[in-house]
């Protein structure tokens, strides 16, 4: 099933945008065109991704500054140890979607 984001226009290269997805919060980022979807929070504290700073395919999190890659949710610095939960965007025409099979 695919739940409705936005219009793709909406996040536009080089930022990211917070979305709730039946009750989970999702951190959308474009990478040039290209959109990744993460959990929005912090796998470490708990802090909201989306409040952080984004550096080509890492976000930081602006609670502790743990940094994590926003195309595998994998970990690139500590105090974070697991890894945040990726989510598949789909693409049709201009709209953005997010498969709610992957939440």
């Amino acid at each position: 099933m695919k739940y409705y984001l936005c219009n793709k226009s909406d996040v536009v290269p080089g930022t990211k945008q917070r979305f709730e997805v039946a009750g989970t919060p999702v951190c959308v980022v474009n990478l040039d065109g290209e959109f990744f979807a993460v959990a929005d929070t912090c796998s470490h504290a708990e802090a909201s991704l989306s409040d952080g700073h984004l550096m080509g395919s890492e976000i930081q999190c602006p609670m502790h500054g743990a940094y994590f890659n926003v195309k595998t949710g994998e970990v690139l610095s500590p105090p974070a140890v697991n890894p945040i939960a990726t989510y598949t965007v789909v693409v049709e025409g201009e709209d953005l979607f997010l498969d709610t099979d992957t939440l």
